[in-house]
């Protein structure tokens, strides 16, 4: 992945050089937090896993000379979301990538309840607490700004067998768009990044088995190139030929075609 000098300038320009991601220990936070600090940006990186979060931070100082913050943390408690703002207040935080999530499927009446509302405390209560703060502190400071959500091409209509999952994406999803409009008069930018299957640890937790996927590479890099340019972007080709497919049906059709997707996904369990 590599992005061009003229990108990463107006970036700079734009934002400034910290970037804060959230789940950057794997997948999407981890290729794009890779990226950023190759391209000379400073970072503050959170995760669950603490010997990971820490080898990264410590691999961009000495590979790529630049500055980052490791803030370990489990987003879904309001404690240790409230650990990370406080422990970044003092740094100009340009860009903000709202990455860590999970997903669950199955059907809802067979699940997990604990699990199920953890995953709206990670995936909706955590974003909008964060976007607040930063969103805030960005105009206080008079600089501007980007805020990046990561939502996903299930957000677009209900998903039969991730049900619970879909609609935390579509409240991300519709959160972002809504914002892009409340904030650009302020000089911050909104972005929804909305990718389809991804190969990473997420299919695993979810206990789906996909097919066909994308990598974090390929996802990756639109997303970068999409800040400040665009309030969603579907990166990589197989996202953009599912979500457009499915754009020529009736919200009705679209939910029988996923529930069919899905069926796929899960059908070992």
């Amino acid at each position: 992945m590599s992005t061009s000098k003229k990108t990463v300038n107006r970036l700079k320009k734009n934002y400034g050089t910290w970037i804060l991601i959230t789940g950057a220990t794997s997948g999407i936070g981890k290729e794009l937090a890779t990226h950023f600090a190759k391209s000379g940006f400073n970072l503050v990186i959170t995760g669950r896993r603490v010997e990971e979060l820490n080898q990264l931070s410590a691999e961009f100082k000495d590979v790529y000379k630049v500055q980052t913050l490791a803030v370990p943390g489990d987003l879904s408690l309001e404690s240790d979301v409230d650990d990370l703002l406080i422990k970044s207040n003092h740094l100009p935080i340009g860009i903000v990538i709202l990455n860590a999530g999970y997903g669950t499927s199955g059907k809802l009446i067979n699940a997990d309840l604990k699990t199920e509302l953890n995953m709206i405390d990670l995936n909706c209560k955590s974003v909008l607490k964060m976007v607040h703060h930063f969103s805030n502190k960005m105009t206080s400071e008079s600089r501007k700004g980007a805020l990046v959500l990561l939502s996903s091409m299930v957000a677009f209509q209900g998903v039969p067998n991730a049900a619970n999952y879909a609609a935390s994406k579509a409240y991300v999803q519709s959160l972002g768009e809504g914002l892009a409009r409340e904030l650009k008069p302020m000089g911050i930018d909104v972005l929804c990044a909305a990718p389809g299957p991804v190969a990473s640890n997420f299919s695993k937790r979810a206990n789906m088995k996909m097919g066909a996927s994308l990598s974090p590479k390929d996802v990756a890099q639109p997303i970068v190139n999409a800040i400040g340019r665009r309030n969603t972007v579907l990166p990589g080709l197989l996202t953009k030929v599912l979500v457009y497919n499915l754009r020529l049906l009736p919200r009705w059709g679209k939910i029988r075609i996923m529930e069919k997707v899905m069926h796929g996904f899960t059908k070992h369990q």
